[in-house]
């Protein structure tokens, strides 16, 4: 019995070393990615503005800032980690950086007012006309897909507030986050491979440990009774 704890001990901690190992491996190539997104992001250059308080601002304005902040914890949902805005790294470059970024842009193209110019009168489906001139056009909160493009005003203002700079700006913002999460979760999987053969570790190594009577707890040689005279 105890050979066979022995043995199960020795493959444990052998599983242990490829569970350590496999650990070893994804931290490093995580920390590939990570210093790869961090070059990624130092060669862009976008900077978060902080004011001397610490507090983050949106072309000098606090309160823009909170807008923006809300649009990305209220309406968004995002769990945004605090830890991330550092006022003396306003590099964007983690994952609640990138996301308030992305969130930026989209407060001001959904705040936007569009100038909207019909050369000529319009005649709509329902046969709605729209006279020739200059409208002013609040884009109001509507996204890409809330506009009535029967409307010849507001299928000329979403075009001219979702512009494809718009959308590739977000689409790339995006996959900088996804990226940074991705790492984030590399990281702690990575930790968590190491942690988990540790344990496996320690577990066949006590196994083998607990099997290993010292010559001095054998049980004694067997020694029959002497027989009464």
């Amino acid at each position: 019995m105890n050979g066979r704890l022995k043995g199960l001990g020795i493959v444990l901690v052998v599983i242990g070393l490829a569970f350590v190992a496999a650990g070893g491996y994804a931290y490093m190539k995580t920390q590939e990615g990570a210093k790869s997104l961090q070059a990624f992001s130092a060669v862009e250059n976008v900077k978060l503005a902080y004011n001397d308080q610490g507090q983050l601002t949106d072309r000098g304005d606090p309160a823009e800032a909170a807008a923006i902040m809300s649009l990305l914890t209220n309406d968004w949902g995002f769990a945004v980690n605090k830890a991330d805005f550092n006022p003396n790294d306003p590099v964007v470059n983690t994952a609640s950086e990138y996301m308030y970024q992305m969130a930026t842009i989209t407060h001001h193209t959904l705040s936007s007012t569009q100038t909207v110019v019909l050369p000529k009168d319009v005649t709509a489906a329902d046969g709605t006309v729209y006279k020739a001139g200059t409208y002013e056009f609040p884009v109001d909160g509507r996204y890409w897909s809330a506009f009535d493009r029967t409307n010849p005003i507001e299928a000329a203002a979403r075009e001219q507030a979702w512009t494809g700079t718009a959308h590739a700006l977000i689409a790339n913002l995006g996959i900088g986050a996804v990226t940074a999460t991705t790492i984030q979760m590399g990281f702690a999987l990575a930790g968590l491979f190491a942690a988990l053969g540790a344990t496996i570790i320690l577990t066949g190594g006590g196994l083998v440990w607990a099997v290993r009577a010292p010559a001095a707890e054998k049980a004694p040689a067997f020694k029959p009774a002497p027989i009464p005279a």
